[in-house]
């Protein structure tokens, strides 16, 4: 057999001869300057006994280097472009590797709706080929067979993964569970999809719990490893029911408003907090930012942390009171204050009232902070989110024990025992339930009081809640505030206004708190929505007025009476006004 002859040498692997050799890259390979920014950072991550996933092998280098000098327990390489595929099979022979690597001519595909094959886009120099089809760049398609990511991942077991599959990892990392991978060395490709794309990118690395090794990384290459696993908190057990005292850490506050924010504490070697973290049910909300650069503002003393501050009173009283459970059994003289980093950090008009207002029914008087620039305090003590929305809205033993002892200890039970909490003075800007003034004066002669919450105080809201044996309410977010006062033994019925999945997290956290299950009133005719823009929170749902009279009858919280008749057409349309249109997708009829 005629001995294999090698152009180059990289790092102690020889690469055969093939047509995809150029002088430039032989001499780079010499230099160890061909992809030596992935493979510094694959030397610097992959210890003895890992099994390494490559996504992306190129001429074979990258894993054949890493194979040889880390020596791993096993490398398995992915390459889409089968041209590529016999020059790889001869430089792991001609290198001996044969029995620690091996490669497949196959896409591995992280998104649930994988195809069985997909074209890939070769180019006749094979840099930058990619299934992403560039225009102005001549190329020739092929049909690549794929395999799901899951099924080599509960095959191979990877604990290093490195990817170079030229623009394909946006969508790899927006679908792939990474779980058990320790290490990960990425190069991203901002040409294909921008500077938002990458963000993307290094957004959901974050997320994953991912911390970047900055002296083997680069502007397009990553080099990370997983210092922390961010897992969404759970009601019975983990960090949701511990609290951590950080000392020197950094308070990272968000640059703009976003549903998903870089947001979040870092420990003072730029590690994210675990216990920091907000998420809505299994979304994490603050991905963990990256560590400021240059100085950073020195916060003298001892401080609670809060969490991110809302000034939109729905999500204040589920989002930003959540590690209040701190307080119980705290020495409260040892701190300077709780700090918060704002939800809308371009807003700074005065603070709404309900914020103070909340805080001293909690019984405490400490200073509200809002880190408007990164912040070191000298000392943080960091409960874990011990309420919020998805099913920690049940909430912690710890949250929920806090609250019986401290929430509104002074406010007494006072007012009807019938009582019906509105949204009609609330404006459609806010959704709401068309004709709900006609469903008040039902229930007004049923012996219900009708209460709009927004009108009064939070002790008077709380005086209410803590009397009313029978409580009926458009499902709206003054049920949270219900769930921290109301009694056990009430009846709770929710008249639902929409489809969302807010209506399980307010019933969720009733029955959490009170120990009472509210009953669901899901009766509309139809439903309207605004015609400049798509939100469903806006949205105005049509009540069937003899179905909820139905189910509150059989309830028990009405009697027998007149049956219940629907406002007249007209009369809706008048209320509705000219700016809502049917949707259609959501209109459901009675018969």
């Amino acid at each position: 057999m005629t001995e294999m002859t090698h152009a180059a040498v990289c790092k102690g692997v020889k690469v055969p001869s093939s047509p995809f050799l150029t002088e430039t890259r032989i001499k780079r390979m010499a230099e160890a300057r061909y992809e030596g920014e992935e493979i510094a950072g694959a030397l610097a991550v992959v210890r003895e006994g890992d099994r390494v996933l490559e996504m992306g092998a190129g001429l074979g280098v990258v894993g054949a280097v890493t194979a040889l000098n880390a020596r791993p327990e096993a490398v398995l390489s992915f390459e889409a472009n089968p041209s590529l595929v016999p020059h790889i099979e001869k430089l792991y022979a001609l290198n001996g590797l044969e029995d620690r690597i091996e490669v497949r001519n196959q896409l591995v595909i992280s998104a649930p709706d994988r195809p069985e094959s997909m074209t890939f886009h070769v180019r006749n120099s094979f840099l930058g080929s990619s299934l992403i089809d560039r225009e102005g760049r001549q190329t020739r398609p092929v049909e690549v067979p794929t395999v799901a990511f899951d099924k080599v991942r509960e095959e191979f077991r990877p604990s290093v993964l490195i990817m170079d599959i030229e623009g394909g990892e946006l969508d790899f990392l927006s679908h792939a569970n990474l779980d058990g991978i320790r290490a990960l060395v990425i190069e991203f490709h901002p040409d294909l999809y921008g500077t938002r794309g990458t963000k993307q990118c290094k957004d959901a690395l974050r997320a994953a719990g991912f911390a970047k090794v900055e002296e083997k990384s680069t502007r397009f290459v990553w080099t990370c490893i997983r210092k922390v696993r961010l897992s969404p908190p759970q009601p019975t057990e983990g960090w949701s029911r511990e609290s951590v005292t950080l000392e020197g850490p950094v308070v990272v506050p968000p640059v703009a408003r976003s549903h998903v924010q870089e947001t979040g504490v870092l420990t003072r070697e730029g590690l994210p907090v675990q216990h920091a973290g907000l998420w809505r049910g299994q979304r994490l909300l603050t991905v963990p930012p990256a560590m400021p650069e240059g100085a950073v503002e020195r916060l003298p003393g001892k401080w609670l942390w809060g969490g991110v501050l809302w000034r939109y009173f729905p999500h204040f009283i589920t989002e930003s009171v959540t590690r209040l459970w701190a307080l119980e059994g705290m020495d409260q003289s040892d701190f300077d204050g709780i700090l918060f980093v704002p939800k809308n950090p371009g807003n700074d008009d005065p603070a709404p009232g309900f914020h103070r207002a909340f805080l001293d029914l909690m019984g405490t008087s400490l200073e509200i902070r809002e880190a408007r620039v990164a912040l070191r305090p000298d000392e943080l003590v960091v409960p874990g989110q011990g309420f919020g929305l998805g099913e920690i809205s049940k909430g912690t033993p710890e949250f929920r024990a806090a609250m019986a002892a401290r929430f509104a200890k002074k406010v007494k039970a006072e007012g009807p025992e019938k009582l019906y909490i509105s949204r009609s003075r609330l404006g459609p800007q806010r959704g709401a339930l068309l004709g709900e003034a006609a469903l008040e004066a039902l229930l007004e002669a049923e012996g219900y009081t009708i209460f709009h919450p927004q009108e009064h105080s939070l002790e008077v809201q709380i005086a209410h809640y803590r009397a009313a044996k029978q409580v009926i309410a458009a499902e709206g977010s003054s049920l949270h505030l219900f769930a921290f006062a109301g009694r056990p033994d009430a009846q709770v019925a929710m008249i639902l206004r929409r489809k969302s999945k807010a209506t399980q997290h307010i019933s969720t956290h009733i029955e959490g708190f009170t120990g009472v299950k509210p009953l669901w009133i899901d009766h509309l005719r139809r439903t309207w929505g605004r015609m400049d823009t798509p939100r469903k929170r806006l949205h105005i749902g049509e009540p069937d007025f003899a179905a909820i009279q139905k189910d509150l009858i059989a309830g028990g919280f009405i009697g027998q009476g007149d049956a219940w008749t629907q406002p007249p057409e007209e009369e809706m349309q008048a209320l509705l006004g000219p700016d809502y249109q049917l949707v259609d997708e959501a209109m459901r009829i009675a018969s």
